[in-house]
């Protein structure tokens, strides 16, 4: 039962921006526990990552200065510091920048489109122990994939990653979306050669019908946002690799130097791995942060009243619709609720004026593009700002593949804000 009179669930229901800190939280060693994956499995899903490596590179020329990796910028960014009247430094990993599809979803899309073939290749023998990626880059193995199909359902850059890597391998690439999905996202897909399936409902729709085609087909993969421990992993992986560019950069990060990741949030899948491949890194010295919009907060409602995925946003009388169309998400994933419920320090809600307003601080400050999904991530500093010798790091989880007119649109709506 939901208490309705709770302060928060009202100020939920109302669409107010709130901050929810999480009385909760546990030390990592502890919490980290709740997950049922291990640093082990995380090595494990960077050194599958490595092993395509060869072939990325390969059939993706943008990812040959990374030697094959798909990995992002981090940028300090001191005049959107000033902008945003911050005492802490602010940075920004820049998922916008990902090769192949340009969100965070390339990081977890990516990774299980690439275990399901490495797991069909070496099963049928197109791989063996030992070789090296490159060959999957054959008519050989495009023939073998087309046998199968990879599908999906996405609000829009999950689904943009599945297919984009699907279609490359050779797979038959299915993609449902939900109406709040961007039609240039669609677009971008069917000229990659994915066949894209469009809903007049939600994500939660577009998942259900995904899956239902899915289980028809013997040969096809479905892609489970909402429960794939793949997924995880593939995110999970960032956290290393942001530990050595802090290092890199001379970004000191420990007990006494607090970092606060701020994180955009939809089902939960990319930034639970990442925070819990962040907690692996850095323990306790990191603070993760989730963002959401305040028509959909469905991680933090699902955290809150201990409910997970059996409450939706809809149930407390909010629609789901939202301008931040990766994070319109009316129910969120219950492995990643009760996974990190005791990993995630504190939850906030941005209304969508808002997101707007802070595309366009960014724009005219650093020059960067992004989305106002990924603008969620600067909302939240203000609130951690007082904490001593803190830095603050928004994940900024998609925008540079936006359309010129698109984008051009987005900057106006940050004018009128």
């Amino acid at each position: 039962m939901i208490n309705r009179e709770d302060p928060l669930i009202r100020q939920l229901a109302a669409a107010e921006p709130v901050l929810w800190r999480n009385p909760n939280i546990a030390p990592a060693a502890q919490a980290l526990a709740d997950v049922g994956l291990s640093a082990a499995d995380v090595a494990d899903a960077a050194a599958r990552l490595q092993r395509f490596a060869p072939y990325i590179r390969a059939v993706f020329p943008a990812t040959a200065a990374a030697d094959g990796l798909i990995e992002s910028p981090l940028y300090r960014t001191p005049k959107l510091q000033e902008a945003l009247h911050l005492k802490s430094d602010l940075w920004i990993k820049a998922d916008s920048e990902l090769p192949v599809s340009g969100s965070i979803k390339a990081r977890g899309g990516i990774y299980e489109v690439l275990q399901h073939a490495e797991a069909l290749a070496l099963q049928h023998g197109l791989l063996r122990e030992g070789d090296n990626y490159a060959k999957l880059d054959s008519e050989e193995a495009r023939q073998f994939f087309r046998r199968y199909t990879v599908a999906v359902g996405s609000t829009g850059n999950l689904g943009l990653s599945i297919g984009i890597m699907a279609a490359k391998l050779g797979f038959q690439a299915a993609v449902h979306m939900s109406a709040d999905a961007r039609q240039w996202k669609k677009d971008k897909l069917r000229a990659n050669g994915v066949s894209v399936y469009e809903y007049a409902g939600d994500y939660g729709e577009a998942v259900a019908a995904g899956r239902a085609q899915a289980e028809q087909d013997p040969y096809a993969y479905f892609v489970d946002d909402e429960n794939s421990r793949h997924l995880f992993l593939g995110y999970a992986v960032a956290g290393e690799r942001l530990k050595a560019q802090c290092a890199e950069q001379g970004l000191r990060v420990d007990a006494e130097h607090p970092l606060y990741v701020y994180l955009p949030c939809g089902v939960g899948g990319g930034p639970g791995g990442v925070a819990f491949g962040l907690k692996l890194a850095f323990g306790d010295a990191v603070r993760c942060v989730f963002a959401e919009p305040v028509q959909s907060p469905c991680m933090l409602l699902g955290v809150y009243t201990g409910l997970h995925d059996e409450i939706a946003v809809s149930d407390i009388g909010l629609s789901n619709r939202t301008a931040a169309d990766g994070l319109a998400v009316g129910r969120a994933s219950g492995f990643v609720g009760r996974a990190m419920q005791r990993s995630i320090d504190a939850f906030y809600t941005v209304p969508d004026a808002e997101l707007f307003r802070l595309l366009r601080t960014v724009r005219h400050s650093e020059g960067l593009q992004l989305e106002p999904s990924a603008c969620a991530a600067l909302a939240g500093t203000p609130y951690f700002d007082d904490v001593a010798n803190a830095t603050h790091l928004a994940w900024a989880t998609g925008g540079s593949m936006v359309p010129d007119e698109v984008f051009a649109e987005y900057l106006q709506e940050g004018e009128a804000a």
